[in-house]
């Protein structure tokens, strides 16, 4: 009741700040607020951690999830350099103009919610932002505040994931090209193979005997699933009806297995002009300086060198987060 009681008056706080047209990035909340009030409120946040500290196992990723939480307030302490005169010319459109407005009235900050899913993956929260369903078209609004940006992802991370609890070696080509040569044999070409691969993994419902010789999804529940929970390879224990097993176990694990290869990323940034910008899914987006660029070769190395194996990695650049383009890059330096 104290706590409430406490929320119910931040609430009210936020509210007449945000009446006032107070930019809380820009001013501190805490210098705001009565003193009374900061003491009052700590004094619960005291009492409530103490409990949980006396009642509560520590989380064996508890760790992983002190620096994701430092990660995340790191990204949302950084501005964005939004432009939107690049989409002036299209502002007839009723879908421009609306996403306009609603990037206007969105805070330019990217805020993440480490807590939002069941599997780990990120979600963002109501004020933020809405990096994760930012449309492909509108893109060139977002510009770096250095040089560029450059984005690292993994070429087909679940399909990796999946391989490598199968107990198979990564391949170092294109995982479809991949598939299209070793699963079917080459009686499909890149985009058949993909097609198929991905019907066949996302409904369990599914047989393709070709794909189960090489992707093995039982061996998979049966490591990773006991009927009602699944338990992945990071130690994450889920609640999971078996039409959902594999896809947590799959979606789970490539998350962890992402922000975990962010945090090495964020660590190696430190003290550098270049940073990350966002995160979407199984992408890393770098604000990224040209006085770092002898790191760069270090840093997609540390990306693709994951806990399951060595993913191969896409990198793309762009002066806007519209127009990032692939870059082949060596796969073994």
């Amino acid at each position: 009741e104290r706590w409430e009681y406490v929320i119910g008056r931040l609430r009210a706080f936020l509210i007449s700040f945000g009446e006032a047209k107070l930019n809380l990035n820009e001013v501190c909340f805490f210098d705001l607020v009565p003193e009374r009030f900061l003491k009052e409120y700590c004094d619960i946040k005291t009492l409530i951690t103490q409990d949980v500290l006396e009642r509560c196992e520590k989380p064996d990723n508890y760790d992983f999830l002190v620096g994701l939480t430092k990660l995340v307030s790191s990204i949302e302490a950084q501005s964005l350099n939004i432009d939107l005169s690049c989409i002036t010319n299209q502002m007839t459109s009723l879908r421009v103009r609306e996403f306009a407005k609603k990037v206007q009235s969105k805070t330019q900050y990217i805020k993440y919610n480490v807590f939002g899913t069941v599997t780990g993956r990120l979600t963002t929260k109501k004020t933020s932002f809405p990096i994760l369903t930012f449309p492909k078209d509108m893109r060139s609004i977002l510009k770096p505040n250095n040089d560029f940006f450059i984005e690292l992802d993994f070429n087909a991370a679940e399909l990796r994931t999946l391989l490598s609890l199968s107990g198979v070696e990564q391949p170092e080509i294109d995982i479809h090209e991949w598939n299209a040569k070793n699963v079917y044999d080459g009686k499909a070409d890149r985009e058949e193979a993909k097609k198929k691969i991905f019907a066949w993994l996302y409904n369990p419902e599914s047989r393709d005997k070709l794909a189960s010789q090489k992707y093995n999804r039982e061996l998979i529940l049966k490591q990773h699933y006991d009927g009602s929970q699944i338990s992945t390879f990071f130690n994450r224990t889920i609640d999971a009806d078996p039409h959902r097993a594999l896809n947590y176990v799959i979606q789970s694990t490539t998350s962890d297995l992402f922000l975990r290869r962010a945090l090495k990323i964020h660590d190696m940034l430190k003290g550098k002009k270049s940073y990350i910008s966002c995160m979407i899914h199984d992408s890393l987006v770098m604000d990224f300086s040209l006085e770092d660029k002898g790191s760069l070769m270090d840093i997609i190395d540390t990306f693709s060198d994951t806990d399951l194996g060595k993913f191969k990695t896409n990198v793309s650049v762009g002066d806007n987060f519209g127009n990032l383009e692939k870059r082949e890059i060596i796969w073994k330096r």
